[in-house]
C-alpha cells in the first residue's frame, strides 16, 4: 500500500476536476443541437456543481476566480491572435478600433443611464455596472464564430473578432476607475482618460515590439525536442501580458498583438503550435466558465432577476445596437452588417471577471452588482447568442465556404523548410473540374499529394479525374503559389 500524507483531498480534487471537465465536453455536443452557446453550458455545469446544486461544492474565492480568469483570457487572446490573418486586419482594424474604444464608452454610458433612470441605481453604481458589461467577450465570440461552423463574410467576422480582442483594455480601465470611485467616494477626473490613453499606447507599442522580437526568436531558435516549442510560445504569451502590465500598459492588448505577429510569420513547428494553443484556449475557456459558475449561487440570482432581465434586454436591443450604429456609420457599413454587428455583441467571462473588481475592493453593493452582471451574461447568451446562426442566414452574411474535408494533411517540422502545402476545394466552376491530373500544367517541383473525396482518401495519379466536391492538397514552392491558385482557385485557409 502506497504511503501518502493526504491522499483523500488530492484524489478527490482531481476526480472532481476530471468529472467536471468531462461533463462540460460531453454537454458541449448539445450546443449545436439546441442552439445554446457552449459558454452557457460550461457555466451551467459549474452552477450545478456548486453549493446550491446537486454537486454541493462550496466555493466563494473571488480572488482565485479573478486570477484564473486572467490567465485563461491571456491564453484565449493569444490563440485568437495566432488565427487572425493580417490581410483581414487591414480591412477591419479602423472600425474595430472605434468599436473597442468609443463603442465601449458609449455602451457603458447607455447602460448606466438605463440602470439609473429605470432601476434607480445611484450614478456611480449604475455607470460601474455599465462599464463592466460594456465590452464583448473574446472567448464567447471566438467560440461562436469559430467553434459553431459559421463562416461569415470576411469584414464582418474580422471586425467582430478584432473588437473582442481589442476592447478589454477600455472596459478594464473604466471598471477600475469607477470601482475606486465607488469604494472611496472620490469622483473620477481627467486622470482616467489619461490612463486609458497610456495603457492603450504602452500595450500596443510593447506588444508590437515583443511580437517582432518573438518572431526573430522563433525563426532562429533550434530545439532538439518539438514539444519545447509550445512551451516557449506559452512563455512568450505570459511575458507579453505580464511585462506591459507591470509597466502600466494593457497586457490584454499586448498579448493579442503578439499573437497576431506570430500567427502571420513562418515559424518553426507552426502546425503543432497552432494545434497546442487551440487546445489550451479551449481548456482555458472550460475551466474559466466552470469556476465562474461555481462562484454563483442561483438563489441570489432570483433576487436580482428583474434588474438582470431588464438590463440584459436593454443591452441586447438598445445599448449595443445604438453604440454600434454610431461607431460604424462613418465607415459606410451596409445596414444589415451594422444590425448584425450590433446583435452579435456577445458577453461572457470578461464581464463576470470584471464584476469581481468591486467585490475584491469591498465596494458598497458589489455582491448585487456581481449577481446582476451574471444574470445579464446569461440573458445575453440566450437571446443574441442562441440566435446567431439564424440571424446570419436571415441577413445573408454567411460566406459561401465549402464543407471542411474529412481528413487534413499537414507538415509539422522544427526546421524552416522551403515549400508549402496548400489545400484547394474543387467546385463546379473550377478550371480543373473534370480534368485528369496528367493533363494539368503543374509548375516544376509541384505535385498533388492527397485527394479527399467524401470519406475516402485517394493517392492522386496521372489518370485521376478531379470532381466537384474534392479537396486536394498540393505541394509547391512560394513562387509557384500564384499559378497554383490560378489553376485550382482560392486556397481554403484564406
Amino acid at each position: 500500500m502506497p504511503i501518502t500524507t493526504e491522499p483523500l483531498p488530492t484524489a478527490f480534487l482531481l476526480a472532481v476536476c476530471g468529472a467536471l471537465l468531462a461533463l462540460s465536453v460531453l454537454f458541449s455536443r448539445a450546443s449545436g443541437r439546441f442552439g445554446i452557446p457552449v459558454a452557457l453550458l460550461f457555466l451551467g455545469v459549474g452552477m450545478a456543481a456548486g453549493s446550491d446544486g446537486p454537486g454541493g461544492i462550496a466555493f466563494d474565492n473571488y480572488g482565485f476566480a479573478f486570477r484564473l480568469g486572467t490567465v485563461a483570457l491571456v491564453l484565449i487572446l493569444f490563440d485568437g491572435g495566432l488565427n487572425t490573418p493580417l490581410a483581414a486586419i487591414h480591412a477591419a482594424l479602423k472600425p474595430a478600433a472605434v468599436l473597442a474604444t468609443v463603442g465601449v464608452v458609449a455602451t457603458a454610458a447607455l447602460m448606466g443611464a438605463a440602470a439609473h433612470f429605470i432601476f434607480g441605481f445611484g450614478w456611480t453604481q449604475a455607470l460601474l455596472l455599465g462599464a463592466i458589461v460594456s465590452s464583448t467577450d473574446a472567448a464567447a465570440v471566438f467560440s461562436v464564430l469559430r467553434g459553431s461552423g459559421l463562416h461569415l463574410k470576411r469584414r464582418v467576422g474580422t471586425t467582430l473578432e478584432l473588437e473582442s480582442g481589442l476592447n478589454d483594455p477600455m472596459a478594464v480601465i473604466l471598471t477600475t476607475g469607477l470601482t475606486h470611485t465607488l469604494a472611496s467616494g472620490k469622483p473620477p477626473g481627467w486622470d482616467l482618460a489619461v490612463e486609458a490613453v497610456v495603457q492603450m499606447g504602452v500595450g500596443a507599442g510593447l506588444g508590437l515590439a515583443m511580437g517582432m522580437g518573438a518572431r526573430l526568436l522563433l525563426k532562429r531558435l533550434r530545439l532538439r525536442v518539438a514539444g519545447l516549442y509550445p512551451v516557449m510560445t506559452l512563455a512568450l504569451a505570459l511575458l507579453s501580458f505580464g511585462l506591459p502590465t507591470l509597466l502600466h500598459g494593457s497586457g490584454f492588448l499586448a498579448v493579442y498583438v503578439v499573437g497576431i505577429a506570430l500567427g502571420n510569420e513562418t515559424i518553426r513547428y507552426r502546425t503543432g503550435l497552432l494545434r497546442v494553443h487551440d487546445a489550451l484556449a479551449w481548456l482555458s475557456q472550460v475551466l474559466m466558465f466552470l469556476v465562474l459558475g461555481l462562484l454563483v449561487y442561483p438563489r441570489n440570482l432570483v433576487e436580482v432577476a428583474w434588474e438582470g432581465l431588464g438590463l440584459g434586454l436593454v443591452l441586447a436591443f438598445l445599448a449595443r445596437p445604438l453604440a454600434v450604429f454610431l461607431c460604424l456609420l462613418p465607415f459606410r457599413f451596409p445596414f444589415g452588417e451594422m444590425v448584425y454587428t450590433g446583435w452579435v455583441g456577445l458577453r461572457g467571462a470578461v464581464p463576470i471577471i470584471l464584476a469581481t473588481f468591486p467585490v475584491l475592493a469591498n465596494a458598497p453593493g458589489s455582491r448585487d452588482i456581481f449577481n446582476i452582471v451574471f444574470f445579464i451574461v446569461v440573458v445575453n447568451g440566450l437571446i443574441p447568442g442562441a440566435t446567431v446562426p439564424w440571424v446570419t442566414k436571415k441577413l445573408g452574411l454567411a460566406a459561401n465556404v465549402p464543407e471542411p474535408p474529412q481528413a487534413v494533411l499537414e507538415i509539422a517540422s522544427t526546421q524552416l523548410l522551403k515549400g508549402e502545402l496548400s489545400s484547394f476545394y474543387i467546385d463546379k466552376a473550377s478550371a480543373v473540374a473534370g480534368e485528369r491530373l496528367a493533363d494539368l500544367p503543374f509548375p516544376p517541383g509541384s505535385a498533388a499529394m492527397l485527394l479527399v473525396r467524401g470519406q475516402e482518401l485517394l493517392a492522386p495519379k496521372g489518370d485521376t479525374v478531379f470532381q466537384p466536391g474534392d479537396h486536394v492538397y498540393v505541394f509547391g514552392h512560394a513562387e509557384d503559389l500564384p499559378l497554383l491558385r490560378l489553376l485550382f482557385g482560392q486556397q481554403e485557409d484564406e
